[in-house]
């Protein structure tokens, strides 16, 4: 019979995520999406139905969070790991590769990735080992095969697993599937050693496998990212949002890994653009009504507004009065053309 191990792979929970302690104005909150989202990711290893849980990183949405949202984060996970299930965290750049409040993580079977370091586990008579670091910003395209010296990862066991917070080469975010290739921030394909049966890494947003270096080379592991829970930017807009179930079976003496992408509510972003100037003060309320009649329900609508706001049309485009207009399950957002962040 072939043994298998079940890992569950989420990251990029962005915890925190508009979610403001002492918020100046009422209104619906994102951040209930992501502290939903990560609860039902977890479930299938409260069910059992799951050896390990690997978090990829950012847990946070910031490096620095009150305790409650601390403990939001910690008490699921430690639900898991009362379960008998052990849990594996690779601190984020969002955390700045160090996690806060863990007093609240406190359990034998959570793990924390704060140094380059290898954990073993026993699933079932297999020795499963875990090998990983915190987030590495700084010339990690030089520094990787150093840092993975110093987890000491060859330890002998039946199954070896990478657990990285990193860009690998070949990864693709954005609409216009922008690669990374040979950046600082950039792991090198065939610097991956043979000898890990999977890489299973968090921060990049988009749900993707890589199995093949920019020269098309097979690489020795195959590098698993399971995307963020939810939406965090409009270049995520057509983005499936989820986890992973990876299976690492061994039959034979061989190893092979099967994964599968498990889908969450992620909410839709509509994006429109208002030229005040095309469109008469008395009209606007009729154009602002209709935008979001147009958006589904639970939308996260951002309005780009163009041209010179007279105090006729302040009124209209008041963000009070938007939310007037939309249901309580929409997000409204205006946004003056001139701004160049993201809408969030």
């Amino acid at each position: 019979m072939p043994e298998v191990v079940r890992i569950l792979l989420l990251a990029d929970t962005h915890l925190g995520f508009d979610l403001p302690v002492r918020p100046r104005i009422e209104r619906r909150r994102r951040g209930h999406d992501f502290l939903a989202n990560y609860a039902t990711a977890l479930q299938p290893a409260l069910d059992g139905a799951v050896d390990l849980v690997v978090h990829g990183g950012d847990v946070f949405n910031r490096s620095r969070v009150v305790p409650s949202l601390a403990y939001q984060a910690f008490a699921p996970l430690t639900r898991v790991a009362d379960s008998g299930v052990p849990v594996y965290v690779v601190p984020g750049n969002h955390e700045r590769g160090k996690l806060p409040h863990l007093r609240f993580a406190q359990h034998q079977r959570i793990h924390i990735f704060d140094r380059p370091r290898t954990f073993v586990t026993d699933v079932r008579g297999a020795r499963v080992a875990l090998a990983g670091f915190p987030s590495e910003r700084d010339e990690v395209r030089t520094r990787f095969t150093s840092l993975l010296r110093e987890t000491s990862w060859q330890v002998t066991a039946d199954v070896r697993l990478l657990c990285l917070h990193q860009c690998v080469e070949g990864a693709t975010v954005g609409p216009a599937n922008f690669t990374f290739t040979t950046g600082a921030d950039v792991i090198r394909g065939a610097d991956i050693p043979s000898g890990f049966a999977a890489v299973l890494s968090g921060h990049i947003h988009r749900h993707q496998t890589l199995t093949r270096d920019l020269r098309g080379r097979a690489l020795a592991a195959p590098v698993l990212y399971p995307g963020s829970i939810e939406r965090t930017s409009f270049a995520e807009v057509d983005e499936e949002k989820g986890y992973m179930i990876v299976e690492v079976v061994r039959e034979d003496g061989a190893v092979r890994v099967d994964w599968r992408f498990r889908t969450l509510p992620a909410r839709p972003l509509v994006r429109h653009t208002l030229s005040v100037n095309a469109v008469a003060e008395a009209d606007l309320e009729v154009r602002l009504r209709s935008l979001i009649a147009e958006a589904p329900a639970d939308a996260v609508l951002t309005i780009r507004v163009e041209g010179t706001i007279t105090d006729g049309a302040a009124r209209f485009l008041s963000a009070s009065f938007l939310r007037s207009l939309a249901p309580a399950t929409m997000n409204v957002e205006l946004r003056p053309a001139a701004w160049e962040a993201e809408p969030s």
